[in-house]
């Protein structure tokens, strides 16, 4: 969920040992997501641009906080990597977590177990490249965005 960053401190401290993943994405793609889902009145900032941008910039800052002062291990997990190299950042990850290498990881999508995410259907596809700077057919609209996300870059 687009607000879980705001728990690791409380993570860190309940369980010393967790390894924290932090899944990266271009910023206005990351904001056109969330935009574009509907959320309950929980992520309220998700249906205005500008919020949007707020709060991401401050998920930013808050990030480069956790990565300054928890003692757990993170690993920075690029969106834009994966859909690049799906393997090797599969294989990265699973290295992290301290868990064997299966086959199957790169075969998630043909799971029959239960998915509980926003992007159930997402979760049901092989890995795709569509969604890599997604926001471009979107820039006409997303002014208030880019202005509080600071610009594009």
């Amino acid at each position: 969920m687009p607000g879980n960053f705001r728990h690791l401190g409380l993570i860190a401290s309940l369980f010393p040992n967790a390894r924290i993943v932090h899944c990266r994405r271009n910023p206005l793609d990351a904001c056109l997501s969330i935009y574009f889902q509907n959320f309950n009145d929980s992520h309220a900032y998700a249906c205005d641009l500008e919020d949007l941008g707020f709060f991401y910039r401050e998920y930013q800052r808050l990030m480069a906080h956790w990565e300054r002062v928890l003692p757990n291990p993170l690993l920075a997990f690029d969106y834009e990597a994966t859909v690049a190299g799906t393997e090797a950042a599969a294989r990265a990850l699973i290295e992290f977590a301290g868990l064997e290498w299966e086959p199957d990881c790169l075969r998630f999508q043909e799971t029959r177990r239960a998915v509980r995410t926003a992007s159930i259907w997402q979760a049901r596809q092989a890995i795709y490249t569509s969604s890599v700077e997604r926001w471009r057919h979107y820039e006409a609209h997303l002014g208030p965005l880019i202005e509080a996300l600071g610009g594009v870059d």
